[in-house]
């Protein structure tokens, strides 16, 4: 049965039926049951409280009306019925029919797409409303707003919500929304209201040149157009539907209370982060300052330890001097030793120089018979050439020396 309604939801619905009223009743609950009727046949009809509390008129058996609504299958049974969001009387299908034609021509140009629509501000600096000055709807909005968020400006861009004027009206008031956008004066959101009414009253807000206005709006647009059982084109343009004038400003402007109540937790949360803090910027003192310890203590150390360094440089100085002193009285005690030994090796040197230099005395070689001779210029001659016959010589020997002539 699920598959059924789904079914006929996706292909069907919405959905504008005309006929007789049958059987009309309406319970306890408030909610109305009834059958609507023609020449080929008949459907069974469901209006819940909610919408019949809306009814501009009293139903009756025979009347004929126009009832628009969701078809359904109601599961216990297995019946095809009629969820009726509005119901009226006879005479205005014509004008639904022009709406469904007008809501597929829009929809077919994108302007309906969900990509569309837009997140409102959660913290809004400016609200636009655009109403009638005399709508009972701007007195809602302006107490909604009042109470909610007194502390926001809001603009009122006027124009006529219903009348032949009122398309062209409301083209232009949000032609001067728009113009304010990117100054100082600009809205963060704008409201489209009026309130409930009939199909007729209400069909300013199904204009063309209104719908794809809407579509170009800077900012996000929440409509509020009727009751909640009332849909206009402007609806499915909007990138939000309240459902009520009163709705509209509540979802764009949340309370004073519900802020409040969001800046008493961040001031909570604000105040714990702080003592957290110093909470830990104070254990870090704790730390430093035990570290730290007091300048007294700190001097008293410094002094303790400069007393220290100077024992160990005396003590170090001390054990210097002595270890010089052992060195010196060691160094003294070689001393003699070492000179002694020193003239020994350099006496015996001397010995050993003069045997060498005795053994190369030319008088041992004289003793031996050998002669030294010498010219009378006292240079000696070492070759038989370098004597001529008759020239003086002197001969040296080991006792003394003769003077010879050669031959």
């Amino acid at each position: 049965m699920r598959a059924i309604a789904d079914t006929l939801s996706a292909r069907f619905n919405p959905v504008a039926v005309q006929g007789e009223i049958s059987g009309f009743s309406r319970a306890a609950s408030g909610h109305c049951y009834f059958s609507l009727k023609d020449d080929t046949g008949q459907v069974r009809c469901a209006l819940f409280r909610r919408a019949a509390d809306q009814l501009s008129f009293a139903p009756r058996d025979g009347q004929r009306v126009v009832a628009r609504g969701k078809l359904d299958v109601y599961g216990p049974r297995g019946d095809l019925q009629l969820i009726v969001d509005s119901l009226q009387p006879a005479g205005q299908g014509a004008l639904f029919e022009q709406f469904l034609l007008l809501k597929a021509q829009l929809e077919a140009e994108g302007l309906f797409d969900a990509a569309r629509k837009r997140p409102l501000p959660t913290q809004p600096r400016r609200i636009g409303v655009v109403t009638s000055l005399g709508a009972a709807a701007l007195r809602d909005v302006a107490t909604a707003l009042r109470r909610r968020v007194p502390h926001i400006p809001v603009l009122l861009f006027p124009a006529s919500v219903q009348g032949a004027q009122a398309p062209a009206e409301l083209v232009a008031a949000l032609e001067r929304a728009y113009a304010l956008h990117g100054s100082g004066l600009a809205c963060d959101v704008l409201l489209v209201v009026r309130g409930g009414g009939s199909l007729e009253d209400l069909w300013s807000f199904n204009d063309p040149a209104v719908v794809r206005t809407m579509a170009r709006a800077p900012v996000p647009v929440v409509c509020g157009v009727g009751h909640e059982t009332d849909f206009t084109l402007a609806d499915f343009v909007a990138d939000l539907r309240a459902p009520t004038p009163t709705a509209a400003a509540e979802l764009c402007a949340p309370s004073l209370e519900q802020r409040l109540g969001e800046l008493a937790y961040g001031e909570e949360r604000l105040r714990d982060a702080v003592h957290q803090a110093v909470d830990q910027h104070g254990q870090r003192l704790d730390w430093l300052t035990q570290r730290l310890g007091r300048p007294s203590t700190r001097l008293h150390q410094a002094a303790l330890q400069l007393d220290r360094l100077q024992a160990r440089l005396k003590q170090g100085v001390v054990r210097s001097t002595t270890l010089s002193g052992q060195r010196l009285e060691w160094l003294a005690q070689r001393l003699p030793v070492a000179l002694q030994r020193d003239v020994q090796a350099r006496q015996q040197r001397l010995q050993r120089s003069q045997m060498a230099l005795s053994l190369l005395d030319p008088k041992l070689v004289l003793e031996r018979g050998y002669a030294w001779l010498t010219d009378d210029q006292g240079q000696a001659i070492t070759r038989a050439a370098e004597i001529g016959p008759g020239q003086p010589v002197r001969a040296t020997l080991a006792d003394g020396s003769a003077d010879l002539v050669a031959r």
